[in-house]
Protein backbone atom coordinates (compact mmCIF):
# COMPACT_ATOMS: atom_id res chain seq x y z
CA UNK A 1 0.00 0.00 0.00
CA UNK A 2 1.79 3.50 -1.40
CA UNK A 3 1.69 6.69 0.92
CA UNK A 4 -1.03 8.28 -0.78
CA UNK A 5 -2.78 4.92 -0.47
CA UNK A 6 -2.75 5.27 3.73
CA UNK A 7 -3.30 8.80 3.56
CA UNK A 8 -6.95 8.27 1.93
CA UNK A 9 -7.34 4.85 3.90
CA UNK A 10 -10.50 4.94 5.66
CA UNK A 11 -8.95 2.28 8.34
CA UNK A 12 -12.23 2.32 10.59
CA UNK A 13 -14.05 1.17 7.59
CA UNK A 14 -11.08 -1.02 6.81
CA UNK A 15 -11.09 -3.03 10.41
CA UNK A 16 -15.30 -3.22 10.51
CA UNK A 17 -15.36 -4.94 6.57
CA UNK A 18 -16.57 -8.71 7.49
CA UNK A 19 -13.62 -10.51 5.79
CA UNK A 20 -11.28 -12.58 6.90
CA UNK A 21 -8.01 -10.98 9.39
CA UNK A 22 -4.72 -12.12 9.55
CA UNK A 23 -0.90 -11.04 10.35
CA UNK A 24 -0.87 -8.78 7.42
CA UNK A 25 -3.73 -7.08 8.08
CA UNK A 26 -2.31 -6.03 11.66
CA UNK A 27 0.87 -5.07 9.66
CA UNK A 28 -1.57 -2.79 7.62
CA UNK A 29 -3.11 -0.74 10.62
CA UNK A 30 0.46 -0.45 12.32
CA UNK A 31 1.97 1.04 8.77
CA UNK A 32 -1.20 3.30 8.00
CA UNK A 33 -0.72 4.78 11.90
CA UNK A 34 3.21 4.91 11.61
CA UNK A 35 1.92 6.96 8.27
CA UNK A 36 -0.45 8.98 9.58
CA UNK A 37 -1.50 9.35 13.50
CA UNK A 38 -4.66 10.70 12.53
CA UNK A 39 -5.95 6.95 11.55
CA UNK A 40 -5.05 6.22 15.65
CA UNK A 41 -9.24 7.93 16.18
CA UNK A 42 -10.60 5.74 13.29
CA UNK A 43 -8.91 2.69 15.00
CA UNK A 44 -10.56 3.89 18.52
CA UNK A 45 -13.79 4.19 17.10
CA UNK A 46 -13.75 1.00 15.23
CA UNK A 47 -12.87 -0.99 18.37
CA UNK A 48 -15.56 1.18 20.31
CA UNK A 49 -18.17 -0.01 17.72
CA UNK A 50 -17.02 -3.70 17.61
CA UNK A 51 -17.36 -3.36 21.53
CA UNK A 52 -20.78 -2.31 21.32
CA UNK A 53 -22.26 -4.91 18.76
CA UNK A 54 -23.18 -7.78 21.03
CA UNK A 55 -23.71 -9.97 17.53
CA UNK A 56 -19.69 -10.23 16.66
CA UNK A 57 -19.29 -13.50 15.81
CA UNK A 58 -15.87 -15.49 17.26
CA UNK A 59 -13.38 -14.27 14.73
CA UNK A 60 -15.02 -10.80 14.97
CA UNK A 61 -13.75 -10.93 18.67
CA UNK A 62 -10.27 -12.25 17.93
CA UNK A 63 -10.17 -9.56 15.13
CA UNK A 64 -11.44 -6.60 18.07
CA UNK A 65 -9.15 -8.41 20.56
CA UNK A 66 -5.90 -7.56 18.75
CA UNK A 67 -7.26 -4.02 17.59
CA UNK A 68 -7.58 -3.75 21.72
CA UNK A 69 -4.28 -4.94 21.59
CA UNK A 70 -2.85 -2.67 19.49
CA UNK A 71 -4.56 0.70 21.11
CA UNK A 72 -2.60 -0.63 24.16
CA UNK A 73 -5.55 -2.12 26.55
CA UNK A 74 -4.08 -4.94 27.40
CA UNK A 75 -6.31 -6.54 29.67
CA UNK A 76 -9.16 -5.78 27.95
CA UNK A 77 -7.48 -7.66 24.63
CA UNK A 78 -6.40 -10.46 26.96
CA UNK A 79 -10.23 -11.02 28.01
CA UNK A 80 -11.60 -10.09 24.77
CA UNK A 81 -9.45 -12.90 23.44
CA UNK A 82 -10.06 -15.52 25.85
CA UNK A 83 -13.71 -15.94 24.67
CA UNK A 84 -12.69 -15.66 20.70
CA UNK A 85 -11.96 -18.12 18.35
CA UNK A 86 -9.51 -19.98 19.75
CA UNK A 87 -7.41 -19.40 16.91
CA UNK A 88 -3.72 -19.53 16.66
CA UNK A 89 -3.83 -15.51 16.56
CA UNK A 90 -5.77 -15.15 19.42
CA UNK A 91 -3.28 -17.01 21.34
CA UNK A 92 0.02 -15.47 20.33
CA UNK A 93 -1.93 -11.68 21.41
CA UNK A 94 -3.27 -13.18 24.50
CA UNK A 95 0.50 -13.66 24.89
CA UNK A 96 1.61 -10.62 23.72
CA UNK A 97 -0.64 -8.90 26.10
CA UNK A 98 0.62 -11.14 29.30
CA UNK A 99 3.86 -9.82 28.33
CA UNK A 100 2.89 -6.52 28.55
CA UNK A 101 1.51 -6.53 31.67
CA UNK A 102 4.47 -7.89 33.01
CA UNK A 103 3.26 -11.55 33.45
CA UNK A 104 5.90 -13.77 31.70
CA UNK A 105 5.39 -16.72 31.99
CA UNK A 106 2.00 -16.72 31.27
CA UNK A 107 2.55 -14.89 28.50
CA UNK A 108 5.72 -18.28 27.43
CA UNK A 109 2.53 -20.83 27.78
CA UNK A 110 -0.06 -18.49 25.63
CA UNK A 111 3.13 -18.30 22.90
CA UNK A 112 3.96 -22.40 23.69
CA UNK A 113 -0.06 -22.54 22.59
CA UNK A 114 0.07 -20.82 19.46
CA UNK A 115 3.00 -22.57 18.36
CA UNK A 116 0.99 -25.58 19.00
CA UNK A 117 -2.27 -24.15 16.83
CA UNK A 118 0.12 -23.73 14.16
CA UNK A 119 1.09 -19.59 14.73
CA UNK A 120 4.62 -18.75 13.00
CA UNK A 121 7.10 -21.06 15.07
CA UNK A 122 9.74 -18.59 15.02
CA UNK A 123 7.81 -15.39 15.70
CA UNK A 124 6.61 -17.93 19.17
CA UNK A 125 10.44 -18.53 20.03
CA UNK A 126 11.04 -14.74 19.78
CA UNK A 127 8.14 -14.16 21.82
CA UNK A 128 8.84 -16.14 24.11
CA UNK A 129 12.74 -15.29 24.42
CA UNK A 130 11.48 -12.38 24.89
CA UNK A 131 9.81 -13.23 28.33
CA UNK A 132 12.38 -15.17 29.54
CA UNK A 133 14.95 -12.12 29.22
CA UNK A 134 12.38 -9.56 30.77
CA UNK A 135 11.80 -12.54 33.90
CA UNK A 136 15.46 -12.36 34.14
CA UNK A 137 16.45 -15.74 32.56
CA UNK A 138 18.77 -14.39 30.14
CA UNK A 139 20.97 -17.27 29.44
CA UNK A 140 17.45 -18.88 28.18
CA UNK A 141 16.49 -16.27 26.43
CA UNK A 142 20.04 -16.22 24.32
CA UNK A 143 19.58 -20.11 23.90
CA UNK A 144 16.44 -19.97 22.33
CA UNK A 145 17.63 -17.07 19.93
CA UNK A 146 20.33 -19.46 19.16
CA UNK A 147 18.31 -22.44 17.89
CA UNK A 148 16.77 -19.88 14.99
CA UNK A 149 17.54 -20.34 11.64
CA UNK A 150 17.09 -19.59 8.25
CA UNK A 151 15.32 -16.13 6.96
CA UNK A 152 13.99 -15.45 10.29
CA UNK A 153 17.67 -14.31 11.16
CA UNK A 154 17.50 -11.71 8.87
CA UNK A 155 14.23 -10.03 10.37
CA UNK A 156 14.56 -7.03 11.73
CA UNK A 157 12.58 -7.79 15.18
CA UNK A 158 15.10 -11.51 15.38
CA UNK A 159 18.30 -8.97 15.41
CA UNK A 160 16.65 -6.32 17.44
CA UNK A 161 15.29 -9.30 20.15
CA UNK A 162 19.39 -10.74 20.03
CA UNK A 163 20.76 -7.12 20.47
CA UNK A 164 18.73 -6.50 24.06
CA UNK A 165 19.80 -9.69 24.63
CA UNK A 166 23.37 -9.17 24.45
CA UNK A 167 23.33 -6.00 25.98
CA UNK A 168 21.39 -7.97 29.07
CA UNK A 169 24.28 -10.12 29.20
CA UNK A 170 26.94 -7.79 29.49
CA UNK A 171 30.46 -6.60 28.24
CA UNK A 172 29.39 -7.17 24.84
CA UNK A 173 27.93 -3.45 24.29
CA UNK A 174 29.58 -3.25 20.91
CA UNK A 175 27.88 -6.79 19.21
CA UNK A 176 25.08 -5.38 20.59
CA UNK A 177 24.99 -1.96 18.88
CA UNK A 178 25.80 -3.26 15.66
CA UNK A 179 22.63 -5.92 15.68
CA UNK A 180 20.56 -2.73 16.66
CA UNK A 181 22.12 -1.20 13.55
CA UNK A 182 21.39 -4.33 11.14
CA UNK A 183 17.82 -3.96 12.85
CA UNK A 184 17.47 -0.27 12.02
CA UNK A 185 18.70 -1.07 8.16
CA UNK A 186 16.22 -3.95 7.77
CA UNK A 187 13.58 -1.46 8.97
CA UNK A 188 14.08 1.81 9.38
CA UNK A 189 10.92 2.17 11.59
CA UNK A 190 11.61 -0.51 14.11
CA UNK A 191 11.00 1.06 17.53
CA UNK A 192 12.63 -1.11 19.91
CA UNK A 193 16.20 -0.99 17.50
CA UNK A 194 15.79 2.99 18.02
CA UNK A 195 14.88 2.84 21.39
CA UNK A 196 18.21 0.75 21.65
CA UNK A 197 20.09 2.75 19.97
CA UNK A 198 18.68 6.00 21.31
CA UNK A 199 19.31 4.69 25.19
CA UNK A 200 23.26 3.80 24.12
CA UNK A 201 23.85 7.62 22.22
CA UNK A 202 22.40 8.89 25.24
CA UNK A 203 24.47 7.05 27.96
CA UNK A 204 26.86 8.36 25.87
CA UNK A 205 26.48 11.85 25.52
CA UNK A 206 25.31 12.08 21.79
CA UNK A 207 22.80 14.34 22.19
CA UNK A 208 21.56 15.08 18.22
CA UNK A 209 21.85 11.59 17.41
CA UNK A 210 20.19 10.45 20.22
CA UNK A 211 17.01 12.79 19.73
CA UNK A 212 16.98 11.76 15.88
CA UNK A 213 16.39 8.28 17.17
CA UNK A 214 13.89 9.02 19.64
CA UNK A 215 11.98 11.04 17.05
CA UNK A 216 12.45 8.58 14.33
CA UNK A 217 11.19 5.66 16.95
CA UNK A 218 8.27 8.01 18.15
CA UNK A 219 6.78 7.42 14.45
CA UNK A 220 6.82 4.04 15.01
CA UNK A 221 3.17 2.13 15.77
CA UNK A 222 2.61 1.06 18.93
CA UNK A 223 5.27 3.51 19.97
CA UNK A 224 6.72 2.17 23.57
CA UNK A 225 5.81 4.45 26.58
CA UNK A 226 10.14 4.38 27.34
CA UNK A 227 10.46 5.97 23.67
CA UNK A 228 7.74 8.97 23.99
CA UNK A 229 8.52 9.76 27.40
CA UNK A 230 11.95 10.36 27.08
CA UNK A 231 11.45 12.34 23.85
CA UNK A 232 8.83 14.61 25.71
CA UNK A 233 11.93 15.06 28.67
CA UNK A 234 14.31 15.44 25.68
CA UNK A 235 12.24 18.39 24.23
CA UNK A 236 11.40 19.76 27.68
CA UNK A 237 15.52 20.05 28.28
CA UNK A 238 15.06 22.43 25.07
CA UNK A 239 11.55 24.40 25.81
CA UNK A 240 10.10 22.54 23.29
CA UNK A 241 6.96 22.72 25.77
CA UNK A 242 4.03 21.80 22.66
CA UNK A 243 6.18 18.97 21.58
CA UNK A 244 6.54 17.44 24.95
CA UNK A 245 3.15 17.49 25.78
CA UNK A 246 1.98 15.84 21.76
CA UNK A 247 4.45 12.81 23.72
CA UNK A 248 2.64 12.79 26.14
CA UNK A 249 -0.60 13.26 24.99
CA UNK A 250 0.25 10.36 22.23
CA UNK A 251 0.89 8.30 25.68
CA UNK A 252 -2.62 9.27 27.46
CA UNK A 253 -4.28 8.14 24.27
CA UNK A 254 -3.86 4.61 24.88
CA UNK A 255 -3.11 4.80 28.68
CA UNK A 256 -5.72 8.17 30.23
CA UNK A 257 -4.78 6.96 33.86
CA UNK A 258 -0.80 6.95 33.54
CA UNK A 259 0.29 8.81 36.62
CA UNK A 260 3.71 9.31 35.27
CA UNK A 261 2.76 11.08 32.37
CA UNK A 262 -0.22 12.73 33.62
CA UNK A 263 2.70 14.34 36.15
CA UNK A 264 4.60 15.11 33.35
CA UNK A 265 1.92 16.75 31.16
CA UNK A 266 1.20 19.08 34.23
CA UNK A 267 4.92 19.94 34.33
CA UNK A 268 5.05 20.55 30.70
CA UNK A 269 1.72 22.44 30.83
CA UNK A 270 3.25 24.62 33.27
CA UNK A 271 5.82 25.18 31.25
CA UNK A 272 7.93 24.25 34.53
CA UNK A 273 10.29 21.42 34.17
CA UNK A 274 15.65 8.28 32.75
CA UNK A 275 14.70 5.60 31.44
CA UNK A 276 10.69 4.42 32.21
CA UNK A 277 11.39 1.61 29.96
CA UNK A 278 12.24 -1.05 32.90
CA UNK A 279 15.12 -3.07 30.74
CA UNK A 280 16.76 0.77 30.19
CA UNK A 281 16.67 1.21 34.11
CA UNK A 282 18.34 -2.53 34.36
CA UNK A 283 20.82 -1.37 31.85
CA UNK A 284 21.46 1.95 33.94
CA UNK A 285 21.45 0.06 37.65
CA UNK A 286 23.80 -2.43 36.08
CA UNK A 287 26.43 0.30 34.69
CA UNK A 288 26.58 1.57 38.22
CA UNK A 289 27.32 -1.84 39.96
CA UNK A 290 29.78 -1.53 37.46
CA UNK A 291 31.26 1.52 37.64
CA UNK A 292 31.19 0.92 41.64
CA UNK A 293 33.35 -1.78 41.33
CA UNK A 294 36.60 -1.64 42.76
CA UNK A 295 39.83 -2.03 40.99
CA UNK A 296 40.89 -4.11 43.05
CA UNK A 297 38.18 -6.95 42.03
CA UNK A 298 40.71 -7.30 38.93
CA UNK A 299 43.89 -8.95 38.09
CA UNK A 300 46.87 -5.96 38.06
CA UNK A 301 50.46 -5.94 38.26
CA UNK A 302 51.76 -4.32 41.25
CA UNK A 303 53.15 -1.44 39.59
CA UNK A 304 49.79 -0.98 38.11
CA UNK A 305 47.88 -1.26 41.52
CA UNK A 306 50.46 1.10 43.66
CA UNK A 307 50.03 3.88 41.02
CA UNK A 308 46.20 4.01 41.06
CA UNK A 309 46.22 3.60 44.71
CA UNK A 310 49.13 6.75 45.05
CA UNK A 311 46.38 8.48 42.50
CA UNK A 312 43.01 7.56 44.30
CA UNK A 313 41.60 5.64 41.93
CA UNK A 314 39.58 2.87 43.91
CA UNK A 315 37.00 2.07 41.53
CA UNK A 316 36.39 1.35 37.80
CA UNK A 317 33.99 4.49 37.44
CA UNK A 318 37.19 6.56 38.91
CA UNK A 319 39.11 5.00 36.09
CA UNK A 320 36.57 6.19 32.64
CA UNK A 321 36.54 10.08 35.08
CA UNK A 322 40.21 9.95 34.25
CA UNK A 323 42.35 10.37 30.91
CA UNK A 324 45.18 8.58 29.75
CA UNK A 325 47.18 11.32 29.60
CA UNK A 326 46.59 12.13 33.64
CA UNK A 327 47.47 7.79 34.14
CA UNK A 328 50.73 8.55 32.29
CA UNK A 329 51.57 11.66 34.21
CA UNK A 330 51.83 9.37 37.67
CA UNK A 331 55.61 8.05 38.28
CA UNK A 332 56.16 4.89 37.17
CA UNK A 333 53.05 4.47 35.15
CA UNK A 334 54.21 2.99 31.45
CA UNK A 335 52.78 1.82 28.17
CA UNK A 336 52.26 -2.12 29.77
CA UNK A 337 50.12 -0.82 32.96
CA UNK A 338 47.93 1.55 30.09
CA UNK A 339 47.44 -1.78 28.34
CA UNK A 340 46.06 -3.50 31.22
CA UNK A 341 43.64 -1.12 32.17
CA UNK A 342 42.71 -0.22 29.23
CA UNK A 343 41.80 -4.64 28.55
CA UNK A 344 39.80 -4.09 32.16
CA UNK A 345 37.42 -1.28 31.03
CA UNK A 346 36.98 -2.65 27.37
CA UNK A 347 35.86 -6.03 29.10
CA UNK A 348 33.51 -4.02 30.73
CA UNK A 349 32.36 -1.86 27.55
CA UNK A 350 34.23 1.21 29.05
CA UNK A 351 37.03 3.33 27.86
CA UNK A 352 39.32 5.80 29.74
CA UNK A 353 37.90 8.85 30.01
CA UNK A 354 34.59 8.26 29.12
CA UNK A 355 33.16 9.83 31.34
CA UNK A 356 35.96 12.55 32.23
CA UNK A 357 33.10 15.30 31.73
CA UNK A 358 31.51 14.21 35.02
CA UNK A 359 34.71 14.67 37.26
CA UNK A 360 32.69 14.64 41.38
CA UNK A 361 33.50 17.76 43.20
CA UNK A 362 34.25 16.75 46.80
CA UNK A 363 31.47 17.43 48.91
CA UNK A 364 32.42 18.86 52.57
CA UNK A 365 32.50 16.03 55.32
CA UNK A 366 29.47 15.86 57.45
CA UNK A 367 29.16 15.74 60.98
CA UNK A 368 28.34 12.21 62.29
CA UNK A 369 28.76 12.65 65.88
CA UNK A 370 25.14 13.24 67.25
CA UNK A 371 23.83 9.94 64.81
CA UNK A 372 23.08 7.04 66.56
CA UNK A 373 24.80 4.00 64.95
CA UNK A 374 22.07 2.61 62.92
CA UNK A 375 21.47 6.05 61.58
CA UNK A 376 25.39 6.08 60.48
CA UNK A 377 25.13 2.55 59.04
CA UNK A 378 22.42 3.97 57.11
CA UNK A 379 24.78 6.21 55.20
CA UNK A 380 26.74 3.44 53.56
CA UNK A 381 23.45 2.08 52.34
CA UNK A 382 22.78 2.57 48.20
CA UNK A 383 20.99 5.07 46.77
CA UNK A 384 18.60 2.01 45.25
CA UNK A 385 17.44 1.37 48.62
CA UNK A 386 15.51 4.82 48.84
CA UNK A 387 13.04 3.50 45.60
CA UNK A 388 12.99 7.05 43.79
CA UNK A 389 11.60 7.61 40.76
CA UNK A 390 13.47 7.55 37.28
CA UNK A 391 13.78 11.63 36.98
CA UNK A 392 15.56 11.67 40.96
CA UNK A 393 17.77 8.39 40.23
CA UNK A 394 19.42 9.65 37.06
CA UNK A 395 20.04 13.26 38.33
CA UNK A 396 22.07 10.93 41.35
CA UNK A 397 23.71 9.05 38.36
CA UNK A 398 24.45 12.66 37.09
CA UNK A 399 25.66 13.88 39.98
CA UNK A 400 28.39 9.80 41.12
CA UNK A 401 26.13 10.12 43.90
CA UNK A 402 26.26 6.11 45.12
CA UNK A 403 25.58 5.90 48.52
CA UNK A 404 22.79 7.81 50.74
CA UNK A 405 25.83 9.49 52.77
CA UNK A 406 27.06 10.98 49.77
CA UNK A 407 23.44 12.89 49.00
CA UNK A 408 23.06 13.87 52.52
CA UNK A 409 26.33 16.10 51.86
CA UNK A 410 24.36 18.18 49.16
CA UNK A 411 22.58 20.96 49.63
CA UNK A 412 18.65 21.23 48.04
CA UNK A 413 20.23 24.35 46.08
CA UNK A 414 23.20 22.00 44.58
CA UNK A 415 20.22 19.31 43.68
CA UNK A 416 18.42 21.98 42.03
CA UNK A 417 21.20 23.01 39.73
CA UNK A 418 21.22 19.77 38.12
CA UNK A 419 19.39 19.09 34.45
CA UNK A 420 15.73 17.78 35.01
CA UNK A 421 16.30 18.17 38.69
CA UNK A 422 12.98 20.23 40.10
CA UNK A 423 11.09 20.83 43.32
CA UNK A 424 9.31 17.77 43.42
CA UNK A 425 12.19 15.31 43.34
CA UNK A 426 13.77 17.31 45.42
CA UNK A 427 10.70 17.21 47.55
CA UNK A 428 10.82 13.39 46.65
CA UNK A 429 14.57 12.87 47.85
CA UNK A 430 13.87 14.84 51.29
CA UNK A 431 10.94 12.99 51.78
CA UNK A 432 12.91 9.27 51.67
CA UNK A 433 15.28 10.80 53.94
CA UNK A 434 13.26 11.83 56.79
CA UNK A 435 11.46 8.04 56.51
CA UNK A 436 14.97 7.25 57.43
CA UNK A 437 15.33 9.93 60.40
CA UNK A 438 17.71 11.82 58.11
CA UNK A 439 18.54 14.85 55.68
CA UNK A 440 20.28 17.45 53.88
CA UNK A 441 23.16 19.48 54.53
CA UNK A 442 21.79 22.71 55.28
CA UNK A 443 18.17 21.22 55.78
Amino acid sequence: MSEVELDVLDLKEMVLANNSFGPSDVTAIRKAVTENYGHFGELRDAVSEMEDDESLSPAGRCKMGVCQFLLGRFGNAIETLQNADGSAMAFFYQAAGMFELGRYDDAITAYQQAQTSGYDNDQCKIGIAEAHRYAGRVEEALALLDDIFGPTEQTANYMYQRAATVAAVGGRMDEAIALYQRAVSTDENHAGALFGLALENDRLGNDEECLRLYEQAAKAFPTGIGVLINLGLIYEDNNQFDKAQMCYKRILDCYPDHPRTRLYMKDAAATGNMLYDEEAQRRNDRLAQTLNMPVTNFELSVRSRNCLQKMGIETIGDLTRTSEAELLSSKNFGETSLYEIREILSSKGLALGQFAHEKKQNDPPIDTSHMTPDEQALLDRPISDLNLSVRARKCMARLQINIIGELIRKTGDEMLECKNFGVTSLNEVREKLTDLGLKMRGD
